[in-house]
């Protein structure tokens, strides 16, 4: 994907606080045109709180918004070029798709026979042309996502806003159609602003995130950097799988730190933070697809004996929990790529772990 690298959207420092409950603490951050951006967190994080302060739903309580060069500051959302797609896609049940998608553009200055034209190019886009002069009850899920999407995609809109676009559709409809808002966001241009609590369907779709936590952001950036590299304990938990342990700094030689893991009963090697220390307490952290499982022990460094708690098979893979020497749990995600009947670790078997220095994530705090 093409992205203007100019600030197309700016968040300066902004807060909204609801009596004595602060919503979003101090938020800054820039997204650039034509950038696909996720606002990932749980519930009650501030996420959907920022999202309505763009579409001027709510005012901050401090800070300011720029969008395209213009300060959004008491701008109503009826003169934002903005559109905000709701979770439940709000659509007029008595509507037929045509006249959903077109419902919009009843006030844009603009002939009917333009009209027309942009509610035929919309329903070409989100491929339902064939479903026109259907009514929402009478197509799927996944079409109403899309009847939706071509409704806010119509009056051509700097920034689209989704508040968990997907959520009402099933994993494999979800999945779906993620690949299609990516092609339909790539052949439109317009940026898109996608809140999501699923971080699936973040790291999926987004170019790039930000992980929230109690109305504050807690990293910022592409999808596989938060995951591979994340800076705080909350991200490294937020995003996917990981096991952590309590390690000390034993001696650093260059990009290598060595440390001393009780739940180990062991040192390993794992890369390094700036500024670390000799002696310096910190956390481990291991995701279950980066740790290898061996029969026997292998050759290499970061080798650990350990023996199988529980056995999860999944069919394409299983997922072990295995007790290490100092009594702690490791899990470990292994892709079922032998063929049936081939020998693997089975419950109470002794194994050996492994796993590359580079892998292992390190986190202050």
């Amino acid at each position: 994907m093409t992205i203007d690298a100019a600030p197309f959207l700016r968040i300066e420092g902004v807060s909204k606080t609801f009596g004595t409950f602060q919503a979003v603490r101090d938020v800054s951050l820039t997204i650039t045109k034509g950038e696909i951006f996720a606002l990932l967190g749980g519930s009650g994080c501030g996420k959907t709180t920022l999202l309505r302060m763009l579409a001027g739903f709510e005012e901050p309580s401090a800070g300011r918004i720029f969008l395209d060069g213009q300060d959004m500051t008491g701008v109503p959302p009826w003169e934002r070029p903005v559109h905000m797609m709701f979770q439940s896609y709000a659509l007029f049940p008595h509507m037929t798709v045509e006249k959903n998608i077109g419902y919009g553009l009843k006030h844009e200055a603009m002939t009917a026979a333009q009209r027309a034209d942009r509610i035929r190019a919309m329903l070409d886009l989100v491929q339902l042309a064939p479903y026109a002069q259907r009514k929402p009850h009478q197509i799927s899920g996944g079409q109403r996502q899309r009847v939706a999407l071509a409704r806010a995609l119509a009056r051509q809109p700097k920034l689209l806003l989704l508040d968990e676009p997907l959520a009402a559709l099933d994993k494999k409809l979800r999945e779906q159609t993620q690949f299609e808002l990516m092609s339909i966001q790539e052949r439109t241009g317009v940026t898109f602003i996608v809140v999501t609590h699923d971080q699936e369907e973040a790291m999926t779709l987004a170019d790039r995130i930000a992980v929230m936590d109690r109305g504050e952001v807690q990293q910022i950036g592409p999808p596989a950097e938060v995951y591979e590299h994340p800076t705080t304990r909350f991200v490294a938990n937020f995003l996917g799988s990981i096991t952590q342990f309590d390690a000390t700094v034993t001696a650093i030689n260059g990009a290598r730190t060595r440390l001393s893991v009780p739940a180990f009963g062991a040192e390993v090697e794992a890369g390094t933070l700036l500024g670390l220390e000799r002696g310096e307490t910190l956390t481990l952290g291991l995701r279950p697809e980066k740790v290898l499982l061996h029969s026997e022990r292998p050759e290499g460094p970061n080798v650990i004996a350990g023996e199988v708690k529980d056995l999860a098979y999944f069919g394409k893979d299983s997922l072990y929990r295995v007790i290490l020497p100092g009594g702690g749990l490791m899990s470990v995600h292994a892709v079922n790529a032998r063929r049936a009947g081939e020998a693997r670790p089975d419950w109470n078997d002794r194994v050996w772990l492994s796993f590359d220095p580079a892998s292992a994530i390190l986190l202050r705090g």
